[in-house]
């Protein structure tokens, strides 16, 4: 299994980096006990996010007390990192800010912050709890960051908003109401950057989950006006087009599964060992002219022996009328850093058009 982010991001070495970069700007700074407060007893195991966190703490305890001066000597270490948007390494500093910094009294050192240290290390996770408690406040920030020239910070604004933000803090009222998220998606959906453009799609996914059918009429608004905004569009579907929402699927001109014969779903094994792969086979027929969305599923046994399923793309094809199409595919079950594989029975569902078709079982078995 890959080394987990935890030890590739907040080990020794890089706190140890992180430190000297600091003393550097800043000479009084107590590198040796910064590094020894932080790597305590239960370190290893600690997670990734309590990883960084622990280091956000004891950042605040060896910088200056005074905010503002803290920022000062964090703005000359966070330009020294490489610029990118998972530079796991300097989540620390917008976490900073998303500690140290939401007194009202701090806000303009804040917003600036978070602007300035985004491009370093996403902030998306950092505005949440300044959307929590100063909604109407902190949206006005993100609008204006929508329109910003630097796309790191246009994709904040969109991310920092998104409801269910994966290992982010959810926002209960956008998930009740995302109508004031709507705004900020409009204004990047034509957005030049392809990072931009999948954070718009991402939050649209994630609004689809609470509220479909604002979803269906966001995608037919914006279907066909431009390519950027169609990729968007159908990215922004996929967990509708995955439950085989009637509305999602007209938008694209799939068809429904009454459309196909299925001729051959098979394994070609029964059986799996952790780290290899097992093939399987599928041939449609198409009864009529049609298009169609074919996926299949994995029901994951977990670590306690209850089922997980993931969804997984085939293809989109047309079809003619009395038109076979086959896949002869591959499913890995290696481990890896964001899933890990259990023995047991397992099963594979073929789903057509969102509907699930034919169900399969096979036994996974332990790594040889």
């Amino acid at each position: 299994m890959p080394d987990l982010m935890k030890n590739k991001y907040y080990h020794v070495d890089v706190l140890h980096e992180l430190a000297l970069r600091i003393k550097a700007v800043y000479p009084t700074f107590e590198a040796a006990a910064f590094i020894a407060d932080i790597i305590d007893d239960i370190w290893d195991a600690r997670k990734l996010k309590e990883r960084m966190r622990r280091v956000t703490i004891y950042l605040g305890r060896y910088l200056p007390a005074d905010y503002g001066r803290a920022l000062a000597i964090m703005d000359q270490v966070i330009v020294r990192y490489p610029i990118g948007f998972h530079q796991n390494a300097c989540a620390c500093f917008p976490d900073y800010v998303e500690v140290y910094g939401q007194d009202v009294c701090n806000w303009d050192l804040s917003m600036a912050a978070l602007e300035r240290y985004t491009p370093y290390a996403t902030a998306e996770f950092a505005v949440r709890p300044f959307i929590i408690h100063h909604e109407e406040r902190m949206m006005r920030q993100m609008s204006i960051w929508a329109g910003h020239e630097d796309a790191f910070v246009r994709r904040l604004a969109s991310e920092g908003c998104r409801p269910q933000l994966p290992w982010g803090q959810a926002l209960p009222s956008f998930k009740k109401d995302p109508s004031p998220v709507l705004g900020i998606l409009e204004q990047l959906k034509t957005d030049p950057s392809v990072h931009v453009r999948k954070s718009v799609a991402n939050n649209l996914n994630d609004i689809s989950k609470t509220h479909p059918d604002l979803v269906v009429t966001i995608a037919r608004e914006w279907y066909g006006k431009h390519p950027y905004t169609d990729w968007i569009v159908k990215h922004g579907c996929r967990s509708l087009l995955k439950k085989g929402d009637r509305g999602a699927l007209d938008i694209f001109g799939l068809s429904a599964v009454d459309c196909v014969d299925i001729i051959d779903f098979s394994l070609g094994a029964s059986a799996v060992s952790i780290g290899e792969s097992l093939p399987f086979s599928v041939c449609i027929e198409a009864k009529r002219a049609a298009r169609l969305r074919l996926e299949y599923s994995i029901d994951y046994v977990k670590a306690g022996g209850k089922k997980s399923r993931k969804i997984f793309f085939i293809s989109e094809i047309s079809l003619k009328a009395g038109q076979r199409k086959r896949y002869d595919k591959t499913h890995s079950f290696a481990d890896l850093s964001t899933r890990s594989h259990y023995p047991g029975t397992h099963s594979i569902a073929l789903i057509i058009g969102g509907t699930q078709q034919d169900v399969l079982h096979f036994e996974v078995l332990a790594a040889k």
